[in-house]
């Protein structure tokens, strides 16, 4: 029996060469520097980040799942992306991913201060995949601006999670008993004060 590499190598098609185009979902071809292309890398980057918050062992067993759920859910979004005129999320998405925000910043305390990405490892990672989800939602915008078959709910979906990853955040310094990190506005020094 081969390995799974083997197979997968041999069912690579050979018959592309680097044309600098890729294959879509539904069999078209476009451009790798397209705006749709590049709204799948941006995705697909969002979802690697957060990935890297699960691996921690400190995510709490309440946002864990949650967690999860958004990483099927980027997959579903990259899937929508890749084959056009497919829906795969929908309004329903956006509405549970709300919820879920509410929910974890009811524990929260009022913020005060603009807080800086840091804390923990998990949290300092939650605000890289909040500014991937920030680009993310740029590189959708764009594409929306261009194709007009791109689902809306996409859009809101991508607003919301990066809304949502800022709270999880927050709440995975709060589970550690780890403060966030405040930002401290510093006096603009002049080079007259030396």
């Amino acid at each position: 029996m081969p390995s799974i590499w083997l197979r997968f190598s041999c069912d690579t098609p050979s018959v592309w060469r680097d044309d600098g185009t890729t294959g879509l979902g539904d069999g078209s071809r476009t451009e790798k520097d397209s705006l749709r292309v590049a709204a799948m890398g941006e995705v697909d980057h969002l979802n690697a980040f957060v990935g890297s918050i699960l691996c921690h062992a400190e995510v709490p067993a309440h946002i864990r799942p949650l967690l999860e759920d958004v990483q099927h859910e980027l997959f579903d979004l990259g899937a929508e992306l890749c084959i056009p005129g497919s829906t795969r999320i929908s309004e329903e998405h956006v509405v549970r991913l709300e919820n879920q925000l509410d929910a974890i910043n009811e524990h929260l305390g009022r913020l005060q201060d603009f807080i800086l990405p840091g804390g923990t490892v998990a949290a300092a990672q939650a605000h890289l995949a909040r500014t991937a989800c920030r680009n993310a939602e740029r590189a959708l915008l764009a594409l929306s601006r261009q194709d007009a078959t791109v689902n809306a709910p996409l859009r809101r979906y991508l607003n919301r999670l990066s809304d949502f990853l800022f709270v999880v955040a927050r709440e995975l310094n709060r589970s550690a008993g780890t403060s966030d990190v405040l930002w401290i506005q510093r006096k603009a020094q002049t080079s007259g004060n030396a």
